[in-house]
């Protein structure tokens, strides 16, 4: 090189030249140790331009290499590593090492124009080694944890991801201090959901990027609010229903859970309690209260439910209802009917008689626990169904009793018409009030008629076939008598209709005036 063309371009390398726009892209350019790379010119060179590529570690500056008249001069520390294009300018680095990084610049003095540029060189090394240390794996709430992110490599940059999901440094409950190889998350005042996912390090450069394996911390708390299922019971629980109490709160671990009735422990207790249970310890036979406690082993904290309040009760069932084996006689006769229940304390007992209530008078006595009532004397309107009805708090039940008094009969009587065309039919029927029910016997003039039913029935009342004469009949008695003796008669009239003629009683042929 001849002595004006170095000094020429040690000028350059010391001051450079700033005309025109840049002759290099912006930078940094990226590339793999160990690997090549090419440094690409933004501006046309021709055969004649003078070219000089020049290093810097921020320090000292370095001539890679030089060229004129399209002839390149590579400086000694780069030959066999260093190219240039002397077509377009662009210089090849080969072999890269991580000495290689820093800043390499370009001036190119030409007939027309003398330009000049300046570009940054990151050589990587490979990212690897990417491991996340924790200070402690299992913490409380509340407390602080540390977690180190260490990797291989270089211009290295880390992102912390829970699960899926970057990490928000706010500086207040997570902090982030950053080193070349290494970065530092803090967590302060730990919740129990900032590691419901494993933790995760990327370490990355502007080539490669690697992931840590995951890390799991286990934040322990509890137990919250102990809470009792149903919360709010009924007052009464049938005994042997499928009734249970569970209890629950939130903790990690599982809290231990354990029942009390009225402040003592219960036997063999966990998280449901079942009826079963109480009922097997003998409990629940009066009210009591009912609380659950929960116990972490890790926090060592316990907390108590608050209490629900019930008592077991015993259906009622083998009902059964006893009345007098004697006959009944309306006025004279007493009877005594008891109600009672195998298993079960009722509470309340309704009697009731044909549907209606029966209550205390003279004649009706009830037993103080209701159980039984004594009707002295039995009436005809006693006569019917007498129903039992027993409940307590859980369960109602009823049992039937027939019961028959005697009377009558009474109030006997006989409906038909008055009038009747002769070619009609007379319907009488004959009625009494009566358990049990009377017999019938029917007499026409005296004498006993075959019909033994309530109804007798005369067909067209005219002929020799039914014992009447022709014509109008009257004063004739038709008696029902009934069983016990009871009588009654009814005069009845049958009037025909004929053109104008008219019939007395027993004659024919007189005119009816």
């Amino acid at each position: 090189m001849d002595l004006l063309l170095f000094n020429l371009l040690f000028l350059l390398s010391s001051v450079g030249i700033c005309l025109g726009d840049s002759a290099l892209p912006p930078g940094p350019v990226d590339a793999m140790l160990g690997k090549n790379v090419t440094l690409k010119v933004l501006k046309e060179i021709t055969v004649n331009d003078i070219i000089l590529w020049n290093y810097s570690d921020g320090s000292n500056s370095i001539i890679i290499v030089s060229s004129r008249s399209g002839t390149p001069t590579v400086s000694d520390g780069y030959k066999g590593r260093a190219f240039l294009d002397t077509t377009n300018g662009f210089l090849t680095l080969t072999r890269l090492t991580a000495l290689d990084s820093g800043d390499y610049s370009i001036s190119i003095i030409g007939e027309q124009q003398q330009v000049s540029g300046e570009i940054k060189l990151r050589v990587l090394e490979p990212v690897s080694n990417v491991v996340i240390t924790p200070d402690v794996t299992e913490l409380m709430e509340g407390g602080t944890v540390s977690l180190n992110c260490s990797a291989k490599g270089s211009f290295l940059e880390f992102l912390w991801t829970n699960g899926s999901s970057p990490v928000v440094v706010d500086d207040n409950h997570i902090t982030q201090k950053k080193a070349e190889f290494s970065n530092k998350l803090i967590i302060k005042n730990v919740f129990r959901f900032d590691f419901t996912n494993p933790i995760f390090c990327t370490a990355k450069n502007g080539l490669q990027n690697e992931k840590s394996r995951p890390v799991t911390i286990t934040v322990f708390y509890g137990p919250d609010t102990v809470a009792i299922n149903p919360p709010k019971p009924p007052e009464f629980i049938k005994s042997k229903s499928d009734f249970n109490l569970s209890c629950s709160a939130a903790s990690k671990p599982d809290a231990a859970l354990s029942w009390f009735y009225n402040n003592q422990p219960v036997k063999n207790s966990g998280p449901v309690l079942t009826l079963k249970t109480i009922e097997e310890q003998g409990l629940g036979k009066t009210a009591g209260d009912y609380m659950c406690k929960a116990v972490n082993s890790k926090t060592t904290n316990a907390r108590n439910s608050s209490a629900v309040r019930f008592s077991v009760i015993e259906p009622l069932s083998g009902i059964t209802i006893t009345g007098p084996t004697q006959t009944l006689f309306a006025g004279n006769t007493t009877a005594n009917i008891s109600c009672q229940v195998s298993a079960g304390k009722v509470t309340k007992t309704v009697w009731l008689i044909n549907n209606v209530p029966l209550s205390a008078s003279p004649r009706v006595t009830f037993s103080t626990d209701m159980s039984s009532v004594a009707i002295n004397p039995v009436q005809k309107e006693d006569n019917g169904n007498v129903v039992c009805k027993v409940e307590n708090q859980v369960s109602q039940e009823q049992k039937e009793y027939k019961m028959a008094v005697i009377y009558g009969p009474e109030d006997a009587s006989i409906s038909g018409v008055k009038e009747v065309d002769l070619e009609g039919s007379v319907i009488l029927e004959c009625s009494a009030s009566s358990v049990p029910a009377p017999n019938f016997i029917w007499k026409l003039n005296g004498t006993v008629l075959p019909e033994k039913t309530s109804k007798f029935v005369i067909d067209k009342p005219k002929g020799d076939n039914d014992g009447l004469s022709d014509g109008a009949i009257a004063g004739i008695v038709i008696g029902c008598l009934l069983a016990l003796a009871l009588a009654i008669g009814l005069f009845f009239y049958c009037r025909g209709k004929v053109p104008r003629e008219g019939y007395n009683v027993g004659k024919r042929g007189t005119q009816e005036p």
